[in-house]
């Protein structure tokens, strides 16, 4: 009630009264109160996408009819895709639709897709192995490739030490098969704090860690001839609201997400 309130520039008491009275309008209880809180109901669950879907409607109506593109939009992206995928694409977008209010969410993707489903992101980009099923659009595929300081002897290390940036990360899994199929012992020399973290360890030489290959960070070497197992590539993935309509913005990003993988894709055949 507190947020809301602040969001909507109203008190406490006013929206407490406004939802009062959309109970009694619909004749059903919207949310329940307890020493756990406020969460909603199943009818208020309902009510909300329903409302949701209206708000979309109505700015899709808008900005088909005035040009123009604005409100909120909440974007989930595992952290490693910020600087080499996303950047690009918003310095751009947000050029072209200066109205629209951006936020990220930077998390692994098991997270950032939890956040799409319980409605607190409108737009996530994921990362999941290519061919496995993918839950999302798929964008583009890319090699994950293991990467190191230059020069670095870390990969030469019994256990080799492996440094992930989150304990949830999707790559995990997949490193941990192939390193337990190639019989190569190993060791979180630095395990989930972060992405930055992660990065300095791998530079400092105290670990060797995973990456894309088309985004690898500057200043790091992919070890394509260090005996380390090969690795499968991955799937960048696009996902919308699957409950209620995606908002214009999201419909937006979605398409400048689309267009940049073909300008990506004509210009590696070029």
């Amino acid at each position: 009630m507190t947020a809301a309130a602040t969001r909507l520039h109203l008190t406490q008491s006013a929206v407490s009264q406004q939802l009062h009275r959309l109970e009694a309008l619909l004749q059903v209880q919207l949310l329940i109160r307890d020493h756990l809180g406020s969460r909603a109901t199943s009818a208020g669950l309902r009510l909300l996408g329903r409302a949701r879907d209206m708000l979309a409607a109505n700015d899709l109506v808008l900005a088909e009819m005035t040009g123009a593109i604005s409100g909120r939009l909440r974007i989930g992206v595992p952290e490693d895709l910020i600087a080499g995928v996303l950047h690009p694409v918003l310095r751009s977008f947000s050029r072209t639709h200066p109205a629209v209010d951006i936020s990220l969410l930077a998390a692994p993707s098991i997270d950032v897709a939890k956040a799409l489903e319980s409605g607190h992101a409108d737009l996530i980009l994921v990362e999941e192995p290519d061919k496995a099923s993918p839950k999302f659009e798929e964008l583009w595929s890319d090699q994950l490739v293991w990467i190191g300081a230059p020069g670095g002897s870390a990969y030469k290390e019994i256990p080799l030490p492996v440094s992930f940036a989150a304990l949830t990360c999707a790559f995990r899994p997949v490193v941990e098969a192939a390193l337990q199929a190639g019989d190569r012992s190993w060791r979180a020399a630095l395990d989930g704090e972060g992405t930055e973290a992660t990065l300095a360890a791998i530079r400092a030489d105290l670990a060797v860690g995973v990456w894309l290959h088309s985004i690898v960070p500057a200043g790091l070497q992919v070890l394509s001839d260090a005996g380390l197992p090969l690795l499968p590539p991955f799937s960048i993935g696009l996902g919308l609201p699957s409950k209620h309509a995606p908002t214009p913005p999201a419909l937006a990003l979605a398409d400048a997400l689309r267009c940049y993988d073909r300008e990506r894709l004509a210009a590696q055949q070029s």
